[in-house]
């Protein structure tokens, strides 16, 4: 597991179900940890619910849960230990959500997505943010999967550019990437 340093950003990036959250879980252990919790639960989806279920249930009761909606605003607050956001993924679907950027020409969501990685960058704290990486299949069939994949693309590269350490999970298996 590597050192957690103060005023460090670390991206952790992953397929689905690759481990990705409970390896960036171990980088924030010890002290006080706020989770950014971006996912906008469903009550009609009993599977995403179970899945969220999982993930608090994994999580130490010590640490300070929020449901972000917009975690670029909560980085702007100080906070005095490690901040965990997680996931970037999910917080790109609910933007391009709300501003209709499924059939919006690219780039619709530029002001969400540069307002985030100023945050990322002007944070001074312990952070650490969860990704999906995407790219390594075939094309999607669908134009809201080719939006999808290439926003976070663009954005998880642009995250690692800025980011101190990154590092790709796969099969529950981190591999440094710097």
């Amino acid at each position: 597991m590597p050192v957690s340093t103060p005023g460090q950003r670390t991206l952790v990036l992953g397929g689905a179900r690759s481990g990705k959250s409970a390896f960036a879980e171990g980088l924030v252990t010890g002290g006080a940890v706020r989770y950014l919790a971006t996912a906008i639960p469903d009550p009609a989806d009993t599977d995403f619910a179970d899945r969220i279920a999982a993930h608090r249930a994994r999580r130490p009761a010590d640490w300070t849960v929020i449901d972000a909606a917009d975690p670029a605003a909560e980085l702007r607050l100080a906070h005095p230990g490690a901040t965990l956001v997680d996931d970037i993924g999910t917080w790109l679907t609910a933007r391009l959500d709300a501003r209709a950027g499924w059939d919006a020409p690219r780039g619709t969501i530029g002001p969400d997505t540069d307002g985030l990685v100023d945050a990322v960058a002007g944070y001074r704290g312990r952070l650490v943010l969860v990704t999906p990486e995407v790219g390594l299949g075939v094309i999607p069939a669908t134009r809201s999967g080719r939006v999808f994949r290439d926003e976070i693309g663009t954005l998880n590269q642009r995250l690692a550019q800025i980011c101190d350490e990154a590092f790709l999970v796969v099969a529950g298996l981190p591999l440094r990437l710097k």
